[in-house]
Parts: C-alpha cells; structure tokens; sequence
C-alpha cells in the first residue's frame, strides 16, 4: 500500500494566520457543510460508486448525443415518418370506438403547432414533437378512408335472387367460375340494405359471362366471415376496404336478364369504369393465353405471375409453396418486377448500344430507363394492383427515374416514399401481412445491401484483391444472403398472421432464386412482349420448366415436413420484435443496439408465455363448430370440420390432432335424448346424436351441451355447465345461477368465444372467462352485426337482438 499523508483544509480566511504543517495536502475554497468528518471506509466506496456513476452517466450521455448527431447526418429520420403513419393508423382501427375526423383533426393541429414552435433552444426537442404530429395525421388519414368507402355489409345470411353486372372474372382450379358482381337489384325477397358488391361462385356449367355483362340468378349470400378465433384475422375488415359486402355462390347457372332493358351499355359506364372493363378483359386475356400455353399447375402460376391472378392454382400447389417458403413467389413482388425491369432495361440498352453511332449521339442507358418505366407500368395495370405489386412499382419507378439524374437509385429514402403513397391513399393497408411483409423484406435487403456498399467502400483495396475469387461465388453469396435476410425479417409476421413457419424455406429459396432469375422472369418478359406478335408460345416453355423444376424443389421440401406450426402470437411480443428489426435496419449508429434489444426482449417474452392463454373451449362464431382444446388434441362435435375454420384452430392453438365425436346413433341410444345424452358426455371428447346434440367434458370437468332443438335447453339448465344452441331460433336464459347458454344470437355480437379456467383460489373449481372476438360491434365493419332486418334500424350496443 502506498505512504498515508494527512489532508488538511484550510477556508480562504486563514491561508495566512495558520501555515499548514510540513508535508501536509492543502486544500482551501470554502468549507462545505459536514466536510470536516472523517469518513469511513464505506462512505469513501460509496463516493467512488457515485463518481463512476455520474461518469458512466456522462459518457453515455455523450455518446448518445454524438449517435444522434450523426443520424441526422445520414438522413434517415424520414425513413420513420411512414412507420409512425402506420402506428397511427393501426391505432385507429383497433380502438373499440369510432373517433371522429373533427377530433382528430384538431389534434393534428395542436401537435402540428406544437412541432412548428420547437425552435431555437428548444429545437433538438423537435422529434418529440413531432411523432405525435405523425401518429394523429396517421389516425386521421385511417378515419377518411374509412368514411370515403362507406361499404355496406350484408347483416345476415339469404337467399336471394341477384341481379348485376360483372366487374371481374376468373376460373378457379375445377374450372369453376368466381364473378365480381355489382349489384342492381334484389328480390324474392327484396334486401333493404343491400350490399353494392359481392362475389359469386357459379359452380353449375354455363358459358361464362364476359366483364361488363349483366347477370342474374338465386343465390346464397352471407356477410364476411369474422376472426376464426380471438385475435385472428377478420375478413370483415378486408371485405369492407375491398368494398365487398357479401359472399355466396349461385343456385344453378346464372342467366342473362329475360327483359332486354336490362342489358347494360358499356358506352354509358363512366371512364374509369371503361378503362377497368378493357383491362379486366387484357388481364384475362393475357392469364387465359399462358394458361393454355402451359396447362397444369404450372400455367397458372405462371399466369398468377404476370396477371397477379392465383385463384386457377389448385389448394395442393398453393400448400406445397406454403410449406416449402416458397408462396412469396405466387405475389407480384419486388422481386418479380426488378427482374422485368432489369431485364428490359440490360437487353434495351444492348440492343441500341449495336446501332452504329448510336451511343455516342444519345443516352442509350436512360432510353432504355424511359422503356422499362412503360413496361413496368404496364405491367402493373395488368396485376390487378396488389399492395405488394404496387410498392414495387412505385420503388421501381424512382429507381428508374433516378437514373435521369444520375442518381443512387436503392436507398431506405425509396423504400419510405413508396411506404407514404401507399399509406396516404389506403391506411388499411397497414394491417395486411401484404404490406407488412412487403416492407419488412424490402427494408431489410435494402439496408443490407447499403451496409455492403459502404463495406467495400472502407475496403476497396481488399475488394481488389478478391475480384478473382469469381462471379459465381459472389452469386452464391448473394443468393443466400438475399434469401436469410428476406427470410428473417418476414419470420415474425408470418408467424403473426399464419401461425407457422417452413422449416427449410432458406433452401428452398437458395435453391429457386436462379431458377427465377434466370429462367423464369425474364422469359416471362419475352414472352409478354412478343405475345401481340403471336409468338410467346416458346418464350413460354421455357418458363414452364423453370416453373416445373421451382414446382420439384418445392415438392421435395415439403415432404420433408419441416413446418413449424408457432401457435397464435401476442400483440406486446409481436410489436417489440416488428420495431425492434425496423430501427435495426434503419439505424446505423450504436442505436441500433435498441433494436436489437428490443427483439430480445419480444422473444423472451415468447418464450416464457408458451401455452399461456390457451383456452378450454372454442366456439366458432355461427355454433357450428365446438371445440374441446386438450394438451394434445382439439374433440369437436363434427366429424369432418370445415376446414377453412379448423385449420385456423390448429395453427393458431398449434395443436394438429383431431378428436371426432363419438355417434351415437346405434341400437342401443336409438331413443337418446337430453337426459341420455348428457350422461354419455365423457372427458376430452364429444359423444353426439344427429337431430338432438353432442356432450362432452372439458379438462377441467365442465359439461358442455351443444343443442339442435330449443326445446331441450330448459332441461338442461343447471344440469350442464354450458349449453351452445346451434339454432336460429331465439333462445332464453337460464335463470340466475343456472347453465351459461351461448347461442347465435350472442355470437353474432360477440364473433368466435373461447372458453379459459380460471382459478378464484387454490383448490376450488375454476371459474369460466369468456373471451369474444369483439370488445363492441361500433366500427363500420362490424356495425351490420347490429343490424335488424325486421326493424330496418340497428339495435343500439347492448341491447338484445
């Protein structure tokens, strides 16, 4: 240990009345209150801890300053402008309640002024100031696209006879067609509120009616189906923002009107009906050709390539793509269209570069630009115009455009301003795994490939001396990359909205990547442009077997049945780790350790939470379907469910083993009734009777009654714990502290139930939790489950139907 030496302190009076000692510290200023104590050992470690800390304080301080210094350097705050757009947004539709223009319109206003006055000193404050400007604009711009469509859905399920004209068309893989109609009239009977659109399955043999055409027929129609449980998708919401108010099929072949009248003029329709008519008809056209070109699975996805048309593919191909990571090649997607644009504008600009004097005397590269800038908007006239499709066009078009001027053309700037004008004209865009998976990608390899570039900028004496590594292992590489970051930063919205993810999708798209870059799309391109020559009949084999061999990867894939079925994910986890990866890629400094921490932090909040939630029973949200939910197993009371609902059921509570019921349609019950059948209800499985009802028992031991006839309820009232009455007819109550009865009345308001245990105190029988898939039916999507059809009004919230 070193030498002691006393310390002495000295105030600013006595420097000269009293001369320290020889060899004594002097410190003189003024005496602090209690400075003359001695301290103790642990007051001199609490003194260093508290000095390290204020230093640590400052030097983080310090460098967080300097990180957001250079952020603004790099310009990437403008990157964030559509995410808080999109939060905003995402916000609006999911409140309970409908909040209103006026209101917040004022609050853009006050957050507006407030940004304006962050001047001067107050300036660096600016950004929090203005998110919330941005968050309310995004709210705003979701609350007047909503008002602007107005759509009307159908409230109930009926049989009605339809006549309309048919806006789209196209044949599903039994030759079956699905028409887009609008609606003229209904009768037999009349629908007071009928919906505007509707989409019709015509699943007798006819002789298709063209677009523009009228057409009449029976038909069977229903509202949008609601979530398949809690928290899953509402396909109400997407009807509503697609204006379609009703889905069905027709009884028999549809017709033509008998009376002449009714014949639709095309020459009266308005321009743009006009011009959506003549590219309904060029899409179909175009589809039907490369169908007929190819045949099989294989012409219709390639159709669905260039049409944006996959209805013709058949359920098994569409399952294989899936389970193989492969069905982001189905979607007009970014990478769909830079290889059109990139092959036209390389095979362009080396065709006019072989004119002689050509490329000395003009521009050949931005010739070629201003080609490929039509070509792809062709291109996105003919897709149908997918959110997808249409990001990709507009991040293609400045791509292009920048090449006028010289300029980089992939930086995140694109990838935000395609993000604002898809945002500022349709915000229900927001909450489709379209969009966000779009982005997401796009956002990732566009990052990714800008953290490349300035790699090699900082390195380019290294770079030199690697170029005879070879431009196929730089392919290579780039393939993988391309495919591990598309494939990371899309995994956890395909999580969130499918419930499952390929286990081998990384190679499988390894695998198909060249496929679809070298055979695939470009000669798809040929093939399109040499189609009003008559000649894309061998442009179009050899797609087909690229398509054929992308179709052999997948298969072998598939049945290597890697899927991970990851169960229905919570809106806190799936939040931290969507923002977590969007300021990863956007942030260049130490702050993008946030992200990354952020997406730590969602998954251990997944982790910890496995099973959590998982419910006791689930009721789909028309009675139909009931399950009893087992650690293994979903018993229902349909031997073969639909498979549209329970397929969403195992993905979304990952369990994928079905327990049918047990019929009990023998001899021996050949007089069940409700007495009988609630005393063959046994545990984990349901034991049902056709024309009477099933019984079962939950894990919990609660008994579940499921009835055809109303009839049956007051006996089981008290004697089963929970009583579903799959019948229109209305239903009672039971009396206080009978059976809980569900019925479809109650579904209608409440949308699919599920059924949680929940514990009052250790040792007692668990209590039911009820959990619906709407808090309230305000919103105008949900607003026709309210709907009276006796009345013509809606019934106010809470009332009785």
């Amino acid at each position: 240990m070193g030498e002691s030496r006393a310390q002495t302190v000295v105030g600013e009076g006595e420097r000269s009345a009293w001369p320290p000692v020889e060899g004594a510290q002097v410190l003189t200023g003024d005496l602090p209150s209690g400075c003359c104590e001695r301290r103790t050992p642990a007051g001199r470690h609490a003194a260093i801890i508290r000095q390290r800390i204020r230093s640590v304080a400052a030097a983080f301080s310090l460098g967080a300053r300097a990180a957001v210094a250079e952020e603004r350097e790099y310009g990437h705050g403008f990157v964030l402008i559509p995410v808080v757009l999109a939060l905003g947004s995402l916000t609006w539709f999911a409140l309970p309640e409908t909040v209103g223009i006026a209101k917040l319109a004022a609050l853009l206003c006050v957050f507006g002024i407030s940004a304006v006055l962050c001047r001067g000193g107050l300036r660096n404050w600016r950004p929090l100031a203005v998110a919330p400007a941005l968050f309310a604009a995004g709210m705003l711009l979701a609350a007047a696209e909503t008002a602007r469509l107005d759509t009307v859905i159908l409230d109930t399920p009926v049989t009605t006879t339809v006549r309309g004209t048919v806006l789209s068309r196209d044949p599903d893989d039994r030759g079956r067609w699905r028409y887009l109609v609008e609606i003229h009239e209904t009768s037999g009977p009349r629908l007071r509120r009928a919906p505007k659109r509707t989409t019709l399955l015509a699943r007798s043999a006819h002789e298709p009616f063209p677009v523009g055409a009228m057409i009449e027929g029976k038909a069977r129609l229903s509202p949008p189906s609601g979530p398949a449980l809690p928290g899953l998708n509402d396909f109400a919401f997407s009807a509503y923002f697609k204006g379609v108010g009703a889905v069905g099929f027709f009884y028999g072949a549809p017709h033509a009107p008998l009376d002449a009248g009714a014949v639709a003029d095309p020459s009266r329709a308005s321009p743009p009906g006009q011009a959506a008519a003549y590219l309904a008809q060029v899409r179909e056209s175009v589809g039907n050709r490369i169908r007929s070109a190819i045949g099989g699975d294989t012409g219709a996805i390639a159709a669905a390539l260039v049409t944006g048309e996959e209805r013709a593919i058949s359920r098994e191909a569409v399952e294989m793509l899936r389970a193989a990571g492969l069905s982001h090649v189905l979607a007009i997607s970014g990478l769909n269209m830079v290889l059109a644009a990139g092959t036209f504008l390389i095979g362009a600009r080396t065709l006019l570069s072989f004119v002689p004097g050509l490329a000395e005397r003009y521009p050949v590269k931005k010739i070629a630009a201003v080609g490929a800038l039509l070509m792809v908007f062709f291109y996105i006239l003919i897709s149908g115009g997918a959110v997808s499709a249409l990001r990709s066009w507009i991040m293609i078009s400045i791509m292009l455009v920048a090449v006028f001027f010289d300029r980089v053309s992939i930086s995140l700037r694109n990838v935000a301003l395609a993000a604002l004008v898809i945002l500022a004209w349709t915000p229900s865009a927001a909450a489709g795994p379209g969009f966000q998976m779009s982005f997401a990608a796009t956002l990732a390899l566009v990052a990714g490939y800008s953290r490349w570039r300035d790699h090699r900028r900082k390195d380019r004496e290294t770079s030199r001396k690697r170029v005879g590594v070879g431009a196929l292992s730089g392919l290579a590489i780039g393939t993988v990359a391309t495919s591990v970051i598309g494939g990371l930063a899309t995994a956890v919205y395909a999580a969130a909205h499918f419930n499952r993810l390929p286990g081998y999708g990384l190679a499988a798209n390894v695998l198909t990547t060249p496929l679809i870059s070298i055979l695939i799309m470009p000669f798809a391109l040929f093939a399109m442009l040499l189609m009003p020559f008559g000649l894309e009949h061998y442009p179009l084999a050899i797609m087909g077997q690229g398509l054929d061999w992308m179709l052999a990867v997948a298969r072998y894939v598939a049945s290597l049945d890697g899927e991970w079925t990851t169960g229905r994910m919570g809106g806190a986890p799936f939040f931290l780790i969507a923002f977590g990866g969007i300021l990863l890629c956007v942030l260049r400094t130490r702050l993008a350790l946030a992200g990354a921490g952020l997406i730590a932090l969602g998954a251990c909040a997944i982790a910890l939470e496995p099973g959590k939630g998982r419910p006791s029973i689930a009721i789909s949200e028309d009675a139909q379907l009931i399950g009893l939910i087992t650690a293994d197993a979903i018993a229902t009371n349909r031997s073969r469910p639909p498979e549209f609902i329970f397929s969403q059921w195992q993905r979304a509570l990952a369990t994928a083993e079905h327990k049918a019921p047990l019929d009990l349609a023998t001899e021996q019950y050949a007089d069940v009734g409700a007495a009988a059948l609630l005393a063959s209800a046994q545990s984990g499985v349901f034991a049902c009777r056709k024309g009477v009802g099933c019984a079962g028992r939950s894990r919990e031991g609660w008994t579940v009654a499921v009835i055809e006839k109303v009839e049956s309820l007051s006996f089981l009232c008290g004697r089963a714990d929970l009583v579903v009455v799959a019948s229109r007819r209305p239903s009672a109550a039971c009396p206080s502290g009978g059976s809980l009865v569900i019925s479809i009345e109650t579904l209608r308001r409440t949308g699919a139930v599920e059924i949680h245990a929940e514990e009052e105190r250790t040792g007692s029988r668990p209590r039911m939790r009820i959990v619906s898939s709407f808090s309230s039916t305000e919103r105008p999507w949900q607003r026709h489950r309210r709907y009276d059809w006796r009345s013509g009004s809606f019934v106010p919230q809470g009332s009785p139907l």
